[in-house]
């Protein structure tokens, strides 16, 4: 299993083969493991990543510790479950673990309606404009029988909508930008912009390459005798 942390940028439109297809950009990475759970210690295996940067002073100090480990300031912090292979805390997880053609699922934050009635919540379709229904359009009607005199659990009513969490299967990535750590992935992502994702994918999970650092040319060392011949000789100086 391989996965990501991104945040959804918002929707666009791209063409393949005259065909045009709706598409949620997404940025997602680069993550850094911060924490590799086992079931000895922990009693589950999981990897812990780390995504986005925030001041230090914003931080509480036991965070500040936990993610010292990974030389890291980040802003959030998801788990994901998984066994640990040959992963280690400071790798690096950007959006060349992914393929174009993986089918992947994306879990996210609805956008909060706020309190809502069953026709919007739920889809009813209100009563009848006639025949004495006034100003009943858009309520619920009845809600129990007489005979139990109480509310059944579960009952569709007017409540609370949006603001949880809804996971969207079956999506599949239609291209990637490894410069930018932008992935285009087919259909609709729920959330707002900027809103928090979690993308998790089947296949393997691999580490991003660190660039190599190129090395300094080394610079021939003096023998200890030059150096002293040099201090001893003292500089001229003109007093005309």
């Amino acid at each position: 299993m391989k996965f990501i942390i991104g945040k959804k940028i918002d929707m666009t439109q791209v063409w393949q083969n005259d065909q045009v297809i709706a598409v949620t950009r997404v940025q997602a990475g680069p993550c850094t493991i911060v924490q590799l759970k086992n079931k000895d210690n922990d009693g589950y295996e999981a990897v812990q990543l780390s995504y986005g940067e925030q001041k230090e002073k914003k931080i509480k100090k036991p965070q500040l510790g936990h993610l010292k480990k990974a030389n890291v300031k980040a802003k959030y912090l998801r788990e994901f479950r998984n066994t640990i292979n040959s992963l280690n805390v400071g790798d690096k997880i950007d959006v060349s673990t992914f393929v174009i053609g993986d089918k992947i699922k994306v879990k996210a934050t609805s956008k909060g309606k706020g309190f809502q009635g069953v026709v919007r919540r739920h889809g009813f379709s209100g009563q009848k404009k006639t025949h004495g229904h006034k100003d009943q359009l858009r309520m619920p009607g009845s809600i129990g029988a007489t005979g139990p005199q109480h509310v059944f659990k579960g009952l569709r009513m007017a409540g609370r909508m949006g603001g949880g969490q809804v996971t969207t299967q079956n999506l599949e990535v239609i291209d990637i930008d490894k410069d930018k750590n932008i992935l285009l992935i087919k259909g609709a992502i729920s959330g707002a912009r900027n809103g928090l994702v979690l993308i998790i994918g089947n296949g393997e999970l691999k580490v991003a390459e660190q660039p190599k650092v190129a090395e300094q040319p080394k610079v021939e060392e003096q023998s200890v005798e030059a150096l002293l011949e040099v201090s001893e000789i003292s500089p001229t100086v003109d007093n005309k």
